[in-house]
């Protein structure tokens, strides 16, 4: 049995702008209600959690220029996930729920008043997607000239970590008492500063608010760099990963077992979700024919996927000449995304890596059950632990994962049929 998530790669923001199913979503994206029918979608199909990614930024790496990005409605506009994070709760009872948060960025006093806050909002389903950030230009809307430097963002984030550690701990065991009789509410003798002071944040504290019921939020990290691993295996309970082979996730797994067992960590304490995605219908010739109409729509994506290139990387794609090969990219922004989009299956030019149609994942092509299936066969090979739908966000493309597939994976006994627990970490380390 393996888990399964959903990551919301627009995060907040406008989803499926111009595409078939996208409904009035023009007017309707800074609504909650497509975040709210996921969430209840979701649990219905027995998912353990939906990840929303977030930004902080109006890109403008693709051309020198946000002309592309705003006027395809890609990565901007954007709002805050954090308020969609109650809101998904109050209308689900089990699925947890990852926003997206930078160490860059936010104080750690403020991120853990705000995860205490949300885990007792949310009756212990909260998680958080610890980010460093990756780009010029959020940094520079946080007064920075340039961002930090790749590496020493993950040592500050270490530093953070630390912080926020030690405010959820600030409250002992039974500190508050809620006494009617004598009076008391909390005890100040249990509730103490911690007087931190190190290399990158101070911070007295004591936390102003208790820890919510899980005690910390779940943590969640997505770092392929060799820095960005060893952060994960050190803090996170989740981990997201993207590998096209059986062989390359199973690597990436046991590397980061590795990291575990040398920060101390059981590896069965932290469970990496691999991306997916799925063409799917009734048939498996109808789920073929439309991964063919997908592919000869694939040369409308060129500007797509050198516009992405650009945004993880830093480094303006439309510069180089698409029948030569790629040439080397060193960045500051994100070093793993930007290798595996640079040299996707070791594709030798730039046309053939934009016209690629793969998203990077696992694909599949079927009907629920052919992909229910492979899904299992894959995560056997792989020894673990579950998969992360990476899928445009349409109320159609939600009913055929939750109402198709996610039947077809019960059945098999593939993934859970009830939630054994009330709380997120609870249910995500139940199997």
């Amino acid at each position: 049995m393996f888990h399964m998530g959903w990551f919301v790669a627009q995060g907040y923001g406008v989803h499926g702008w111009g595409q078939p199913w996208s409904g009035s979503i023009a007017s309707d994206w800074m609504k909650p209600d497509i975040y709210v029918d996921l969430g209840r979608s979701l649990e219905r199909a027995g998912f353990d959690y939906i990840m929303l990614e977030d930004g902080q930024l109006v890109p403008d790496s693709y051309k020198g220029t946000p002309e592309w990005f705003l006027h395809t409605a890609w990565m901007v506009p954007k709002n805050d996930p954090m308020p969609l994070v109650p809101l998904i709760a109050q209308a689900t009872s089990r699925i947890g729920i990852v926003a997206t948060l930078t160490t860059s960025f936010y104080p750690p006093f403020i991120a853990a008043r705000l995860a205490a806050t949300l885990d007792h909002l949310t009756a212990g389903r909260v998680g958080l997607n610890i980010v460093t950030a990756h780009n010029d230009r959020s940094a520079q809307n946080f007064g920075l000239e340039k961002h930090y430097e790749h590496d020493l963002r993950y040592e500050m984030a270490d530093e953070w970590m630390d912080v926020v550690y030690k405010l959820w701990d600030s409250w002992g065991e039974h500190a508050v008492r809620a006494d009617v009789a004598s009076g008391m509410f909390a005890d100040f003798e249990k509730v103490r500063p911690i007087d931190f002071a190190g290399r990158f944040y101070k911070s007295r504290g004591p936390l102003n608010t208790f820890p919510g019921p899980q005690g910390r939020p779940v943590i969640c990290q997505a770092g392929g760099s060799p820095a960005g691993r060893s952060f994960a295996a050190k803090h996170a309970d989740t981990i997201l990963a993207r590998f096209r082979t059986i062989e390359s996730a199973k690597a990436f797994r046991d590397d980061i077992h590795q990291h575990m067992r040398s920060h101390g960590r059981d590896p069965a304490d932290c469970k990496i979700l691999f991306m997916m995605s799925a063409v799917l219908d009734e048939t498996d010739d109808g789920a073929q024919e439309r991964k063919a109409q997908q592919k000869k729509a694939a040369a409308a994506q060129v500007e797509y996927k050198l516009a992405f290139m650009s945004y993880a990387s830093g480094v303006d794609f439309s510069k180089f000449d698409l029948d030569q090969p790629v040439p080397e990219v060193k960045t500051n922004a994100a070093q793993a995304s930007t290798k595996a989009l640079t040299t996707a299956a070791g594709m030798k030019t730039l046309r053939e890596i934009v016209m690629d149609t793969a998203s990077g994942g696992f694909d599949y092509v079927g009907s629920p059950d052919i992909v229910s299936a492979q899904m299992g066969e894959t995560m056997d090979a792989i020894g673990g632990d579950g998969f992360l739908v990476s899928h445009t966000l349409t109320r159609r493309c939600v009913a055929e994962f939750a109402d198709g597939l996610g039947p077809a994976l019960k059945q098999r006994g593939l993934i859970r049929s009830t939630y054994g627990h009330e709380r997120f970490r609870d249910n995500l380390l139940e199997f």
